[in-house]
């Protein structure tokens, strides 16, 4: 423990506190360090409730939120209504993003609902950033017959939610990584999931939130998320941000360093509280396989690639501007396996959140049916998850899918398409 504390931990955490993280040393004997009255409680419930005012002014600029929606609120997020840990983090990840909407007032925007934030995604530092290193939770009953709590090396909390859980370990046992990450399915209760181990452990509500799982040994480093095995841990090797800007030079001379460790990389690239909140609105998927739900984190190339190709779009010259080319499009090479179906969804899903960028229709030109039958319903998930926006051709009448775009070109082809109001996605087979 000595090892991991002083090589791994302390390094990790005094990266995230320059980065702007406020860090607390955690206690294995008093929850109220940790900002929690029980080590049953996996959030820190007086800071969610702090933030929730913080970030949901009324009409005046004054808070407005009375007991009984604070409570609907705090209660939404925290009793999720099922047993299952990906249905219950698909639910709080839908609530992380698009918010809770509850009853409004007499008189304020016509009495309709007002939707609650949890997260402020516009203005990051309206939000509370913590590290707590050795989070005790307490096992519930059922699930405490091998240990009757975990300690997480470290707990990445954003307005008293549990976003990120790392492991660390030091880099002079045997195959640190592994065991991390084994902590980590433990600690999730994925070993069980996965029938890998017979009695259900560790304590899945911590989890319920939890958009990435971190596991690393400073010198080596990979990030996942909850029903990730081993294999689908990766390295992130990109210190681009969200405006697809960033050097890895800079951030290397900020730690007095001439070189990243993985680790050093991940944090900088990764867990800078902009970026952070960027993956999970924008690069965070469930998908269905096999008839199971799967999550999904965007790969470090992904997200550099569809970051720069929104810098582009927004930034770059129109053929007027430039007097000989429009300078907003290019090329996005792609190796085998390197995810390109996803990065095309998470390019149309960043554009749609985009005020400049949601009003432009998106073609998706296939050479393969099997690829349009599995990425068109990808994509309707990806990009759909603002109202009005859902690609499936029965609930967007903005949208032309390939199985019946061929009866539309036949009478005046994509020109018809163009003269179409409002976003929508083309998907053509060629």
């Amino acid at each position: 423990m000595g090892w991991e504390l002083e090589e791994v931990e302390r390094p990790f955490i005094d990266q995230l506190k320059k980065l702007g993280w406020q860090p607390i040393e955690g206690s294995l004997d008093d929850p109220v360090v940790t900002h929690r009255t029980h080590f049953t409680e996996v959030i820190q419930e007086g800071v969610l409730r702090r933030q929730l005012r913080t970030l949901n002014p009324g009409p005046d600029g004054l808070p407005w939120l009375d007991d009984a929606r604070m409570a609907e609120a705090v209660a939404a997020i925290t009793h999720l209504g099922t047993h299952k840990l990906m249905e219950a983090n698909a639910k709080a990840t839908g609530l992380l993003i698009n918010g809770l909407t509850v009853e409004g007032l007499p008189g304020w925007d016509g009495g309709r609902g007002q939707t609650i934030r949890y997260i402020d995604w516009e203005n990051t530092s309206n939000n509370s950033f913590t590290v707590v290193n050795q989070y005790r939770v307490d096992c519930p009953p059922g699930f405490n017959s091998a240990k009757a709590f975990i300690v997480p090396g470290l707990v990445l909390l954003v307005n008293g939610l549990p976003l990120v859980v790392v492991e660390c370990k030091s880099p002079s046992i045997p195959e640190p990584l592994a065991a991390a990450v084994d902590q980590l399915r433990r600690y999730s209760n994925q070993r069980r999931a996965a029938f890998e181990v017979e009695e259900n452990e560790g304590n899945e509500p911590l989890f319920a939130t939890n958009q990435l799982l971190v596991a690393t040994s400073l010198d080596e480093a990979r990030v996942g998320c909850v029903g990730a095995t081993f294999d689908h841990f990766s390295q992130w090797k990109t210190v681009v941000n969200s405006h697809g800007a960033g050097s890895e030079l800079q951030v290397a001379a900020s730690l007095g360093r001439s070189t990243l460790s993985e680790q050093e990389r991940l944090i900088a690239g990764l867990l800078t509280p902009a970026h952070l909140l960027d993956v999970v609105r924008n690069f965070i998927l469930f998908m269905q396989s096999d008839g199971q739900t799967i999550k999904t984190v965007c790969r470090y190339q992904q997200y550099r690639a569809v970051n720069l190709a929104i810098a582009r779009l927004n930034n770059g010259q129109t053929r007027l501007q430039h007097g000989e080319h429009d300078q907003r499009g290019g090329i996005i090479w792609h190796t085998q396996g390197s995810g390109k179906s996803l990065t095309m969804v998470f390019l149309v899903r960043k554009m749609r959140g985009d005020a400049q960028l949601r009003r432009f229709k998106v073609v998706v030109i296939t050479d393969r049916k099997d690829l349009r039958r599995g990425l068109m319903p990808t994509l309707a998930q990806g990009a759909g998850r603002r109202a009005g926006m859902a690609l499936p051709r029965h609930s967007c009448q903005n949208c032309i899918c390939a199985d019946h775009l061929w009866q539309q070109q036949r009478r005046s082809g994509l020109e018809a398409v163009d003269r179409r109001r409002g976003a929508g996605a083309v998907d053509q087979t060629i």
